[in-house]
């Protein structure tokens, strides 16, 4: 399978970059920026790209690649921090700028290879604070905008391009068509990775292990795709265990288990822990409390199953591939199969080993897979839920009060925008409730009931978001079914924060 490689230089849009590789079917894999020649070399790559960063290339402390990766005669693109390093490198200069973030109109002055199709010009996303002063020899000018006069640079016959702009993100005109030209028509990668094949493959990889799968699944797509996948493989030794902690969507534990009963056929195992949970959280304000006590009885009612229906051999988790990148640098290849011990605080002696079969994948991928494998589409399509579950949608205390109104006035906030079209087209949306009331009118009586708030936002990978701006008529009728079908509920309120500087979830 051909595969591009991705230097990660601290950029946030490092990950944007594979995804958006893999979106025409072309591997694409984050390594860190100072892999060695002999660990790229086992890669095997069709071409090499240098993400962005936050560095200055003439700063004393910039992160660098190793000096003879340039002499692998690979195709080479570097992209913000990427572009100035080849300009550094090759004997052009770098020189500090007014800063440029945001749109700009870039000029092609060259539509061969890699801008080849792109047009006379198109807007482009900037953000950076250096610009190249003077381009390298054997380097020429392939675009530019009013105030980069070398925003894309070629040496055609060394296939070495810079460009000072962010192809990867969907504010850039054509980005995708410009990236597809580097990999496709520059590297000449096949379009050899489907999900077809990853299934395939990583059945025939996870039918090879001994011993039985212990599997937790939350009923989300992650840990359902995981699940499926190693059942595929090796059948009725995966075990599947699913704890109920009362903190779930209105009725979701019914629905998750009828899913797995009715549809997979897999070994499952519902475990109701719910008067556990709540009986731990009672009287517990905090948040990070909160969480902490919840993923301590989960490792508790874990342990308690794999101790009395084991032995397991292996405990399988949903991990995606950009869980294994730390402080938005990559740690490099991962195996699909990993030995690991202890991990989420499990005890020592479950010795268990950990099978991560999604962990080469991202969200998108994953999806297409859930789809492939037969997973209904209420699920795949489904909004993300926090592990702490409502806990952290319900500020203060959790109480049977208060989980009733998140639980009712979330299943509002879903059946609306699902009637409107409007939940296929947000990231989240969901209802929280706190401590604080509000005197409202209920018939000709005053009422103090409480507060809930709508949280309705877009984003991409939630590392930022934007409140969704809605109709007005359709939050007028959120709002009055909220009042009118939840209980000691007088006011509603929308949130219009975008993150950051707040999160997407109350806590």
């Amino acid at each position: 399978m051909d595969k591009i490689v991705v230097l990660d230089f601290g950029s946030q849009y490092s990950h944007l970059i594979c995804r958006r590789i893999r979106e025409f079917s072309v591997y694409a894999e984050l390594v860190p920026f100072d892999i060695s020649l002999e660990e790229l070399q086992k890669h095997n790559p069709k071409g090499i790209i240098f993400s962005g960063g936050p560095s200055s290339v003439y700063n004393s402390d910039a992160p660098v690649p190793e000096n003879k990766i340039f002499d692998m005669n690979l195709p080479l693109l570097g992209i913000c921090y990427g572009h100035q390093l080849i300009v550094n490198k090759f004997g052009g200069k770098v020189k500090r700028a007014n800063k440029e973030y945001g749109s700009s109109l870039l000029t092609i002055d060259n539509n061969k290879n890699l801008l080849s199709g792109i047009g006379g010009s198109v807007r482009a996303w900037m953000s950076h604070g250096d610009e190249a002063e003077q381009i390298p020899p054997g380097f020429k000018v392939i675009g530019h905008t009013e105030s980069a006069k070398a925003a894309a640079i070629a040496s055609e016959e060394r296939s070495i391009y810079g460009i000072q702009f962010h192809p990867e993100v969907v504010h850039t005109e054509q980005g995708t068509e410009i990236l597809k030209n580097f990999v496709l028509k520059v590297c000449g990668a096949k379009q050899d990775w489907t999900m077809e094949g990853f299934i395939d493959s990583a059945v025939n990889k996870i039918s090879k292990i001994e011993g039985d799968v212990l599997c937790g699944v939350s009923g989300g797509i992650d840990s359902t795709v995981a699940a499926l996948l190693i059942h595929k493989a090796i059948g009725n030794r995966l075990k599947c265990v699913f704890v109920n902690n009362g903190l779930l969507r209105l009725n979701e534990e019914i629905e998750i288990k009828e899913m797995f009963e009715k549809n997979f056929n897999v070994n499952f195992t519902m475990v109701d822990a719910v008067q556990d949970f709540l009986s731990k959280l009672k009287g517990i304000e905090d948040p990070e409390r909160k969480r902490k006590i919840i993923g301590e009885e989960f490792i508790n009612v874990f342990t308690d199953f794999a101790k009395n229906k084991g032995p397991f051999k292996w405990l399988a988790q949903g991990t995606l591939y950009p869980d294994v990148i730390e402080s938005g640098v990559s740690k490099g290849p991962a195996a699909v199969i990993k030995s690991h011990h202890n991990v989420g605080g499990l005890p020592d002696w479950l010795d268990l080993e950990i099978l991560e079969p999604l962990r080469e994948l991202y969200k998108d991928e994953v999806r297409k897979i859930a789809k492939i494998l037969g997973v209904p589409e209420k699920l795949f399509m489904r909004h993300p839920f926090p592990g702490p579950g409502l806990a952290v949608r319900i500020i203060g205390e959790v109480t049977p009060k208060k989980l009733q109104i998140s639980k009712i006035a979330s299943k509002i906030v879903e059946d609306e925008l699902t009637a409107s079209g409007f939940y296929g087209k947000v990231w989240q949306a969901y209802a929280a409730v706190g401590d604080d009331k509000a005197v409202g009118v209920v018939g000709d009586e005053r009422k103090y009931g409480n507060i809930v708030m709508i949280r309705v936002v877009d984003s991409i990978d939630a590392m930022t978001a934007d409140w969704t701006r809605l109709p007005h008529e359709l939050l007028e009728k959120i709002s009055n079914r909220i009042t009118n079908e939840v209980e000691d509920v007088t006011w509603v309120t929308y949130a219009i924060s975008s993150k950051p500087p707040a999160t997407i979830e109350p806590q």
